[in-house]
């Protein structure tokens, strides 16, 4: 019996390695699950409970793999709802292959039921964007796509009109379109700058005396070359939340995060810096950055386009982070004088006894970075974090340090809520013996909750600790902070969460006392299978940057004038936390 076109799509995909595919079944892809159902010994596919999370999965294997995250959706909304999660992929530059179905192909742009121009839709989205036309298309279309999307690090889209997909693959092609003349071998260059613009580049950081090392995602493989340019130049390394695991925590080299959710070490060696080498980064937050003109600036960077975007950079280095580090080492002089990562050292010595002290505070309510502090120490070496966007990143970012060994990953550029949950069952798919947990914020798990099915079913032993605050945490400060303005929208109903993880069928724990905090983790890390973690926090504690400006203390005070309804226990709140640091 003939093979049908869908058939032809799912042997192609897997030819370039795919093994998963992530997605909800409908009736305009019929004929690709029949395609599926019967080489379920070659691909797994992973039901969910919303489109939304097949692609946020998708995105989330892509970044724990390295490999091409696949996800599936029916035509019309089905294909509408995965955009959220294909934008999280391109801005994060993740390789995703998205398959859509389309209506009839001789009925499209008749009004049909569910007749959307899916191709047209991810017009933006995509770096790869095509409709089959035919069973003879398939095969140069999913080459194409798969290689595109792990080539340029983006979303792929291939969407499939239902009847092509059953049809049979015969031998007629049209005259041109020769069989089997595309191929599913990955080719990767060398990833090198040339010697000239490495040897420019090593005599900028050779002259400047307060380096500082700027490593963000793309230098998530490069660690050992960090830690190495870091000694050989005096260097604080400092870390964008995407290069969390770039280094250790506990690496003397490190300063920590930067941002609102950093660190002050950071803050001050990037005012402070003479010299900037970005390894691997887009930080998107400019205004962290040296002012231009302050400090020279040399960037690495796999993509050209990309060189020069934050800072203008006198040199870029088109290449790989790891191997172009490797390259530029033995171009680098020493430096005797280090005292500015000495300064830098000193100042993460005091940020840490500040940060050992908020995450070990007894006060009732329970304060959130007590959670975060009490899971840090309990992760093992070989656990892999998803983050939530909110407060909850502020927590995550400064109270669970990355250890060697360890992933940790969130939805950095696009920062949408609800990715935790998703990522953490994808990477507990792509490594089912590893420990994997989710950390997230009420607002953001409530919006796809329904996924803590998903891990049920498939019986993966993600452990998701939920901060329960009832508020949309960090909108509610931004209204505070950033505008002068009282909270207003951001009051959440309270949800019984482990009362609804025992409704799925996983087991839920409570936590509202930080005496008992660790004991209940310990208890919830070992328990076989699902685990929700609810952990009942202060609703007042702010996520505070790590320098307040005059401007954001001045908005903060207008927003308590204008009628803040809580001005009263949040003033007071503050007002707390600065007199412990001060102290």
């Amino acid at each position: 019996m003939a093979d049908t076109a869908a058939g032809v799509l799912i042997d192609t995909i897997h030819d370039w390695g795919v093994d998963v595919i992530f997605g909800l079944p409908g009736d305009g892809i019929n004929g690709i699950m029949e395609a599926l159902r019967v080489r379920q010994d070659k691909i797994r596919f992973v039901q969910v409970r919303h489109e939304e999370s097949a692609a946020l999965m998708a995105c989330g294997y892509a970044k724990f793999t390295g490999r091409l995250g696949v996800c599936l959706a029916t035509s019309g909304p089905g294909g509408i709802h995965l955009l959220n999660g294909l934008y999280d992929a391109a801005l994060d530059g993740q390789p995703v292959l998205a398959i859509t179905g389309m209506a009839f192909h001789d009925l499209i742009g008749t009004h049909t039921q569910q007749d959307v121009a899916l191709d047209r839709l991810y017009m933006d989205v995509a770096k790869f964007n095509e409709r089959i036309m035919g069973p003879s298309h398939v095969e140069n279309m999913a080459d194409l796509a798969c290689r595109t999307a792990l080539s340029y690090q983006g979303v792929a889209h291939i969407t499939f009109p239902v009847d092509l997909q059953e049809m049979e693959v015969s031998r007629k092609h049209s005259k041109r379109n020769i069989p089997h003349h595309t191929s599913d071998v990955e080719a990767r260059g060398a990833r090198l700058p040339a010697d000239d613009e490495l040897r420019r580049a090593a005599d900028i950081l050779n002259a400047g005396k307060k380096v500082v090392i700027l490593a963000g995602r793309g230098a998530l493989g490069a660690t050992d070359a960090l830690e190495q340019v870091a000694e050989v130049l005096a260097a604080p390394i400092v870390k964008p939340l995407l290069g969390k695991a770039a280094v250790p925590d506990d690496s003397p080299y490190t300063t920590g995060g930067i941002g609102l959710l950093g660190t002050l070490p950071s803050q001050k060696a990037l005012e402070e810096c003479d010299t900037l080498l970005m390894v691997g980064t887009s930080f998107p937050y400019i205004e962290f950055f040296p002012k231009p003109g302050q400090a020279r600036g040399v960037q690495i960077e796999l993509d050209p386009m990309r060189v020069g975007l934050r800072y203008p950079v006198e040199v870029g280095l088109v290449g790989d982070s790891r191997r172009t580090l490797v390259a530029l080492v033995p171009m680098l002089e020493g430096k005797r004088d280090r005292a500015f990562l000495e300064r830098a050292q000193k100042g993460m010595k005091d940020w840490n006894a500040l940060m050992l002290e908020r995450g070990t505070r007894p006060d009732m309510p329970m304060k959130p970075q007590v959670v975060a502090h009490e899971l840090g120490a309990r992760l093992r070496d070989d656990a892999i974090v998803a983050c939530d966007s909110g407060t909850v990143t502020t927590w995550c970012a400064r109270h669970i340090p990355a250890r060697r060994g360890q992933m940790y990953s969130l939805s950095g550029n696009l920062a949408t809520m609800a990715n935790g949950l998703p990522y953490a069952i994808a990477a507990q798919v792509a490594y089912p013996e590893r420990q994997v947990v989710a950390f997230v914020g009420d607002g953001g798990f409530s919006m796809l909750m329904a996924e803590l099915a998903t891990a049920v079913k498939y019986h993966l032993p993600v452990k998701i600790v939920i901060i329960k605050n009832n508020t949309l945490g960090m909108i509610k400060w931004e209204q505070m902070v950033f505008l002068g303005n009282p909270e207003f929208g951001v009051d959440l109903q309270p949800i019984d969460f482990a009362a609804f993880a025992r409704a799925c069928g996983a087991i839920g724990f409570t936590i509202d006392d930080p005496a008992q905090c660790g004991a209940v983790l310990d208890q919830a890390l070992a328990t076989a299978g699902p685990v929700v973690i609810e952990a009942v926090v202060d609703p007042f504690e702010p996520p505070m940057p790590p320098k307040i400006t005059a401007e954001q203390a001045m908005m903060f005070a207008q927003s308590l004038l204008r009628g803040e309804p809580n001005r009263a226990k949040i003033a007071l709140t503050v007002l707390a936390d600065k007199v412990r640091e001060l102290v």
